[in-house]
């Protein structure tokens, strides 16, 4: 499963930098849970071809993440708001205010 996770935050973070053609096949290898044969059968080539294929997709895509390190700082900020989230300072104050903390931190994730 964690697998999986991993594959996901590649092509969330860094799927638009493969071509169409490479997104299709990662795509249903990994969202929809195509084995290599069925994807080899449905593009006519072979297992090994789509095994090359998929791993290319990967390998580029985690060399994006060596140099960028998005999918790291994402989680490092997913960190951090869920410590502000959970700060003294904000269970003791105006309920609005503490929601409107709360959204923004929410927003702030999102933009990643």
């Amino acid at each position: 499963m964690e697998e999986n996770v991993r594959l996901a935050y590649l092509y969330d973070f860094y799927g638009e930098l493969l071509k169409e053609d490479q997104r299709e096949l990662y795509s249903a290898f990994v969202f929809d849970d195509l084995s290599l044969q069925e994807l080899a059968d449905e593009r006519g080539i072979s297992r090994q071809a789509v095994h090359d294929r998929v791993k290319r997709c990967i390998n580029s895509m985690e060399e994006y993440e060596r140099q960028l390190g998005l999918i790291d700082k994402y989680h490092r900020i997913e960190e951090l708001t869920k410590e502000i989230a959970a700060s003294p300072l904000l269970a003791g104050g105006d309920a609005a205010e503490r929601e409107r903390v709360l959204l923004l931190l929410d927003r702030i994730t999102e933009v990643l």
